[in-house]
């Protein structure tokens, strides 16, 4: 199954504004780790990008898992670019 690499962005002030939404998010992050589509996720160590791995069967379902996060849906991620990822090693 092919994987995918996820780049986004957070907004400002994020450990503030993300505080209403971070249990569902969590939550969230958690059902996807268990079904296997999510392999990791978290933000660089600045807090200004946010980093995952996703194996799925396209993009598509990478990009509506995506959406549908509490973190998107409220301005917590504010842009994301996803690529597939060939895993050499």
């Amino acid at each position: 199954m092919p994987k995918y690499v996820l780049w986004g962005t957070y907004c400002d002030d994020v450990l503030e504004k993300r505080a209403p939404y971070r249990q569902a998010h969590l939550d969230g992050l958690a059902q996807q780790k268990e079904s296997g589509v999510l392999i990791t996720i978290g933000p660089t160590k600045d807090i200004t990008k946010v980093f995952g791995i996703y194996e799925a069967e396209d993009e598509a379902t990478v990009r509506q898992l995506i959406e549908n996060d509490p973190y998107w849906q409220n301005g917590i991620w504010t842009e994301y670019s996803i690529k597939e990822w060939i895993q050499a090693v």
